[in-house]
């Protein structure tokens, strides 16, 4: 049995000398490569927010997903950015936004945009948020129906519903060292299932992911992942959707291996889509074939032609 114990040992420290990232260097977030120009907003309680402002006309404030951050949608806004201000933000924790730990709500997230909005003088502005940026959208349409034009949902949390046992399994499993311990090759197949077909332009959210593991900040950017997590399962909306009144599309890929949650709630991801699509009266759904969950990046012509035809 030892044998087989030091050959699996062996093994595994063969194929992390072989692997593509073990020369990769640490990296602070604010040396986190972006694909535009970055912008900073210090808010009233302190803390540093990053965005980018991209083109003019009808503003779009885009929301990244849990673990995420505003590079999410180089893709989109280098075309959206041509008829539209594009504007995305990196939440609070997350990117090269400042780290100080935090609720993680949906409605802290909603303030802080609120926030953001009223600092650059915009009155309303269409939200499109990715999974759960979804969910924050959601909330922000509700509490402040005013401000929020449009909603675009791309793959948004929020749809699912939960019993009070399985988010209590999300708050056992989702703990600090876990993400904090997460392994290189748990990254790139976490990140990889995220896609149908990852394309290779990509690869920077794995190599981020890696490296940022040695930033100083890291363990607060561990800490807003958990709290994240609480925040969604912490305020459910599928129940309020009927209330929102703000023209909305909703968008997934056919093949989303996140959405509905494959360990509690095996099932199509089709389903959960029309489920939002008939609780939203009015709504537009757009189902984009062989895409996975990160539908903005696998398939940005497909998206993004959406998103124009529905802002027309």
């Amino acid at each position: 049995m030892k044998k087989y114990i030091y050959l699996l040992a062996a093994l595994l420290i063969s194929l992390q000398a072989c692997s593509p990232y073990k020369n990769l260097s640490k990296m602070e977030f604010d040396e986190l490569k972006y694909p535009f120009d970055v912008k900073y907003l210090l808010l009233n309680d302190g803390r540093r927010i990053a965005y980018a402002d991209e083109g003019s006309g009808e503003v779009i404030i885009f929301i990244h997903g849990l673990g995420s951050y505003s590079p999410a949608w180089y893709k989109n806004i280098s075309v959206l950015k041509n008829n539209f201000r594009c504007i995305a933000i990196d939440l609070p924790g997350y990117g090269k936004s400042s780290k100080e730990v935090h609720s993680g709500s949906m409605e802290f997230y909603g303030d802080v945009i609120l926030e953001l909005m009223d600092r650059l003088n915009i009155k309303q502005a269409v939200i499109s948020g990715h999974s759960m940026g979804g969910q924050i959208g959601i909330v922000m349409a509700l509490k402040y129906p005013d401000r929020v034009s449009k909603l675009i949902l791309a793959a948004p949390a929020g749809f699912e519903e939960f019993t009070d046992g399985q988010k209590q399994w999300f708050r056992d499993v989702m703990t600090v060292e876990l993400v904090k311990l997460t392994s290189t090759q748990s990254i790139r197949s976490n990140l990889y299932a995220n896609f149908y077909n990852m394309p290779e332009d990509a690869e920077f959210m794995i190599t981020d992911r890696i490296a940022m593991r040695g930033a100083k900040d890291f363990e607060n950017y561990c800490y807003t992942v958990v709290r994240s997590v609480n925040g969604m399962v912490d305020r459910p909306v599928s129940h309020l959707l009927e209330k929102i009144k703000q023209p909305t599309l909703i968008l997934f890929g056919e093949n989303d291996q996140l959405i509905p949650n494959p360990a509690l709630n095996p099932g199509r991801t089709e389903d959960i889509a029309n489920y939002g699509h008939t609780k939203i009266r009015g709504s537009k759904l757009v189902m984009i074939s062989e895409c996975g969950h990160m539908l903005q990046i696998e398939k940005p012509e497909e998206f993004t032609k959406a998103v124009l035809d529905f802002l027309k």
